[in-house]
Order: structure tokens, then sequence, then C-alpha cells
């Protein structure tokens, strides 16, 4: 089950069978002659559309109405995760500097990370209603537990135009991953703990200024990551009655109330069929006055169906998720280090290499985007379009949301799942005291149990890489009706260079999920 490298003595997760491989091969190869041999879509009006109100649902439907009947529940759940968010401070600037026996790191990085983008593809952006930097920025500046803030909290100025956008949040998910991985704060609980004050200097900094929350709707990278891939949730918040939101005079849900805060995110619920922006915060339950707020169970390519788009901000920052995503696999090679240090040597960097990090960071980022870019252009070539280079890169950019989405999940899992059982050791003793570095032995047989079979997890694995190349496929039959009645012609042929990129991105990071990979703790 587990392996040692070299001469590192570094632990690696054992890679997924090449038995999970070639079933993924072969559904990708079945489902590309599919699309070839029927490139269109049906009609949205002909197609079922799946859409259930969870609070009509018996025994689910009396929790959901409960939890959005009343702020406390998510008060109470607010208060939990400042709690451990607290934890995960003190014990990163006191506890151990052993990442493998501190909660700062284990909890920050192999849990909260993993998990809370696992959570999307059950529950869409509810973390983000939980989020302790939002929370204690909200405490700090409102003084308030929950009710509305005084109008005189914050200057409430309007953002600049040019940061209304989501490009500010694509490059901090950019200097996140280059501090996680180059600078090694994975390792080190004490700028762990010293990265998560930052975060929350920004979010206090931004709610002084700003107004509402231009924090999470602009600049907070894990939101934006969590909002992106929501697009794909089967959860999203709509109106019960569409016609009672067309109706409405007040829009309590954009303004408030007396009590209730408006929209964080400047979002009308009658008027948004994208989740990208929703933070689940629940205000705009509380505040309707016809109680026309429900939690619905739809389709993952619901907002595809509908024809929702990315900008041109928002298709740059799932192609950087694809980038990133992909280069989080590649630095847990067991050559990445020897690539590294050979690059390093070539170009005369020395000590920690961050230079030569930084390089093979950037390329990581560019090739998919060039690939993708010239593949679109190519496309359009093809198609004969009348629509110019940044509207169709914008269009199809969505078929690169779920290749992104079904790796990210996959290589999640496998850290959770192997590495579960080391929550239970820094629990018992958060901050380490009197903690010694793990040995060889130790180390290994705490990844030796699983929280589930092996061979579930490479199940889950390879359904996970299926799913997300499926679900791809689809939306690119629909974007290619979508972009037809645009004046092009996406016939079979001229889906080739799309259907090659996706083909390509799957084959390579199911051959990443089939590695062994470095653990990090």
């Amino acid at each position: 089950m587990m392996e040692m490298t070299g001469d590192s003595g570094a632990m690696l997760h054992q890679g997924l069978p090449m038995a999970w491989a070639l079933m993924v091969f072969i559904a990708m190869g079945v489902l590309s002659v599919w699309i070839i041999i029927r490139p269109s879509a049906a009609s949205p009006g002909g197609a079922f559309v799946l859409s259930i109100n969870l609070m009509n649902v018996p025994f689910l439907g009396v929790l959901v109405r409960f939890l959005m009947a009343s702020p406390w529940p998510l008060v109470i759940l607010k208060v939990v995760f400042v709690a451990l968010f607290s934890l995960i401070i003190v014990a990163g600037l006191i506890g151990t500097p052993i990442p493998q026996m501190n909660i700062a790191t284990i909890l920050t990085w192999t849990f909260w990370w993993s998990l809370v983008v696992i959570s999307v593809f059950f529950l869409g952006t509810v973390w983000c209603a939980v989020c302790p930097w939002n929370t204690l920025a909200d405490w700090i500046v409102k003084r308030r537990l929950w009710r509305r803030g005084a109008e005189d909290s914050s200057f409430n100025l309007k953002v600049p135009r040019v940061l209304r956008n989501v490009w500010p949040a694509l490059f901090l998910l950019i200097g996140l991953t280059w501090f996680e991985l180059g600078a090694g704060v994975t390792g080190d609980p004490r700028m762990t703990a010293l990265l998560a004050l930052l975060v929350v200097v920004l979010a206090v900094s931004s709610l002084v200024v700003f107004e509402r929350k231009a924090f999470c709707r602009y600049f907070c990278p894990v939101g934006r990551t969590l909002g992106a891939y929501s697009q794909l949730a089967p959860v999203e918040i709509r109106p019960a009655n569409d016609e009672i939101c067309t109706n409405c005079q007040t829009l309590d849900c954009y303004h408030g109330t007396d009590v209730i805060e408006p929209c964080p995110t400047h979002l009308t619920i009658g008027r948004f069929a994208q989740n990208t922006y929703c933070t689940s915060c629940g205000s705009c339950a509380l505040s309707c006055p016809h109680d026309n707020v429900s939690w619905r169970l739809r389709s993952m390519i619901a907002e595809s169906r509908a024809d929702a788009r990315p900008h041109w901000d928002e298709a740059w920052f799932m192609l950087g998720l694809l980038g990133l995503t992909i280069f989080h696999g590649v630095t847990m090679l067991p050559q990445w280090e020897g690539w590294i240090r050979g690059l390093g040597r070539i170009i005369g960097d020395q000590g920690q290499l961050l230079i030569t990090f930084s390089i093979g960071m950037t390329a990581s980022l560019l090739v998919p985007v060039l690939a993708f870019g010239f593949l679109v252009y190519l496309t359009g070539r093809l198609s004969f379009f009348h629509v110019s280079f940044r509207k169709l890169f914008s269009n199809l950019a969505f078929t690169v949301l779920p290749l992104a989405f079904a790796y990210h999940l996959a290589h999640n899992l496998n850290h959770v799942i192997r590495e579960g059982d080391a929550l239970g050791a820094v629990l018992a003793n958060p901050l380490g005291e009197n903690a010694l570095p793990l040995s060889a032995m130790e180390l290994h047989m705490r990844h030796m149990s699983l929280m589930i079979p092996q061979s579930a997890l490479f199940a889950l694995q390879a359904a996970l890489m299926v799913g997300g190349f499926w679900v791809a496929v689809l939306i690119l039959r629909r974007r290619s009706q979508r972009l037809t009645a645009m004046g092009g012609d996406l016939s079979a042929t001229n889906l080739l260079p799309m259907l090659f990129f996706m083909v390509t991105i799957t084959a390579f990071n199911t051959w990443l999920l089939m590695q062994d990979m470095v653990m990090r703790l």
C-alpha cells in the first residue's frame, strides 16, 4: 500500500492501477465517438430538466426549512468555525514546529483545503456562509453577531471599475499556490498561521473601505474557486415561484431590511442564473417578505443548458484553475524534485530554488492556456464564425471547468482518505507538546489505515475522471448548438479541436493519478 522512495525516504501514495485507468480511457473513447456521431444537443424545450425544491422533500425539507427560517443555526456554525480557526492560529504560533504533529498544518492543508473543494460537489458554496475570515471581518468591523451593521461602520466606497472582476482573486490564488508549494508553507505551522491571519487582514480592510462584501465577490481566492466550481454543483438557491420575484417591488433580497444584511455580492434572487457569486449566506431567505427563496436540486449541467457563460475574466479564472490543479499533481511526483534541481543547475539557481520553482509553475499555467487558446482559434477558423475570438474563448471555457473540478476532487479525495488517520493524533495533542518527529515506520503506519478500502478509492477516482469528461462533452454539445445559432457551423469535424483538448487533459490527469505521489505531511 505504501512504499519508500530512493534516498529521500519520502512516503508515497500508491497510484491508480492500470485496470482502472483503462476503464477511463475506454469511456473517453466511447463518449468521443458519441459526440462525433451526434454533435448537436437536443433542443432545450424537449430536454428533461431536473429541478426539485428540497423544501418539499420528506424529512429533508424539515431540516432545510429549519436552517433557513432563523439566523441562529448559521451563527452557531460560524462560532464553531471561528473557534477552530483560532485553534489553528494558536497552534501555529506557539505549538510544535513539527508539521505532522501540529493541528495547524494537518487541519489546514490535509483536511480543510481538501474537504472544502469536495463540499462543493454536495453543497455548492456553503463553506462561504461559515467562512471564519468573513465572520471575523463582520464581527470586527460591524461589531454585531449577525444583525445588520451600522451605516457608519464602513466607508462604503464603490470598488474601482478596474477591480470589479476576478483578476485579483486569480492573482491571489496563484500567489497562495506559490507560497503553499514553493515557499513550503504546508510544512511550516507558523507560516500557515501567519498566512491565515493575513487573509483576515485583507477581509477586514476590504470591509472597512468598500461597500458590502467586495472581498468575497472580487478578491477571495478560495471563494472564487468555490464559486467557479459551484456552477457544476447539483444544488442552487433560486426562487420558489419566479412570478413572485418578477412582481416584487421592494427587492429586500438585494437591499436588505432594517435587521437583515443586503446580498453581500449584489445579487437579486429572481434575476441570477449562475451560482458563481452566491455565498449561500441566507440573507435573501431571511429578508424575503414572500418566503420565496428555496434550495433546489438540479442537474450538474443546468447552467450550461441555461446558456450561462463565463465573462472574459471568469473564463481565464477557469483556465487558471485547470493549470493550478495540474501543477499540484505534478509537484507531488517523485521526479519533481530531480527536475527542479536539474533546471536550477542549468540556470544557476541555488538555495530554495524559488526562481526555478516559479519558472516551472509559470510553464504549468501557460501550457494549458496556450493550448486552449490555439484550439479555440482553430475551431473558429474551421467553423467560419462571425464572432470574435474573445466571445468564442469565453463560451467554450465552460468545457474546461468539469475537467479541472474532476481532477481536483480525485486528487483531494486521495489526501483525505489516505491521510485521515492523522487527524485523531493531532486532536489529542493540538499543539504537539513534547512531540518528536515521526519515524519512517510511524509515518508509514499512520497512513496504512485508509478511511475506506483502497479499491473503493480507486473506483471513486476513476468515476470522477469519467464523470468530468462526460459533463465536459455534454457542455460542448450544448455550446455547439448555441454557437451554431450565432452563425457558425460546429459540425462533428469542427468539434475535433476542442474534443482533442478535453481528451488530452483528461488523459494527462488520469496519468497523474496513476503515479505514486509523494505525501506532503
